[in-house]
């Protein structure tokens, strides 16, 4: 049987490794920052080492210290300028600057409603540089097509799939929900032992409704500035999404 932490990067690997559509964004804003890189959320460094890979220096945090040792492993292995700490964006303090703050997938969203934004938005401008930028990417409505696995015509998604050491590892997206509450994200995984035992769940994701006046009314209570938007497009697999600029002021 596979633990809790190995599992958990597996199923990181298979949903979120591939994923690179926001990645060309993130490549443009670091060279235009020109500094180091924040990044909330990192995950197992999918963002982060890739940014490293092309020489910025980047500092990631999350919650789940089996992804920041996956990203810490990684970035040792490659000699990158990547480092990561499990920390709660809600609640940091490194001590550091940054030239530019990223919040990729959704991030924002999962942060319990208001009281988790603001409070992540007041620790992360206590981290920017004068004239530094956030980018935060969000979902909005426009963006959530429904999904439908049964589709006949040839435009229902595929499985992401993975193997490893004789397990399968498949996850597929089911649905994606916009109603009254949270917007829900819905993928089957299913997981299929060496010895061909098949196990099943649906994992949902629930994000809360966020339009981007609210982000940036909140992001002005904490003292930055709205910049504009930016867009990641839609994938096969993934919904597309606005990305909010925010700048903090240009002198203390």
């Amino acid at each position: 049987m596979l633990g809790r932490a190995r599992t958990l990067c597996i199923w990181h690997d298979v949903e979120c490794g591939s994923y690179a559509a926001d990645l060309p964004l993130w490549d443009e804003l670091a060279a235009q920052a020109g500094g180091p890189v924040l990044e909330l959320g990192c995950g197992a460094g999918r963002v982060a080492l890739h940014l490293a890979r092309r020489g910025h220096e980047v500092v990631g945090i999350d919650t789940e210290r089996p992804l920041v040792d996956a990203l810490q492993s990684q970035a040792r292995a490659e000699h990158l300028a990547a480092t990561g700490h499990v920390a709660d964006a809600t609640d940091f303090d490194l001590e550091r600057r940054f030239a530019l703050a990223l919040a990729p997938m959704q991030l924002v969203q999962l942060l319990g409603g208001s009281p988790g934004r603001r409070a992540m938005l007041a620790r992360i401008a206590a981290h920017l540089r004068p004239g530094a930028t956030l980018a935060a990417a969000i979902v909005e409505p426009h963006h959530l097509p429904e999904v439908d696995p049964g589709a006949e015509d040839g435009s229902a998604p595929l499985p992401d799939v993975c193997e490893l050491d004789g397990w399968i590892f498949s996850s597929l997206p089911l649905a994606v929900r916009d109603g009254d509450g949270p917007l829900r994200i819905e993928r089957l995984r299913q997981t299929v032992s060496p010895t061909s035992e098949l196990s099943e769940e649906v994992d949902i994701k629930s994000l809360d409704p966020l339009p981007l006046a609210t982000l940036e009314g909140e992001a002005a209570d904490a003292g930055l500035r709205a910049a504009g938007t930016a867009s990641v497009p839609a994938t096969d697999w993934h919904v597309g999404s606005t990305v909010c600029l925010l700048e903090a002021p240009a002198h203390e």
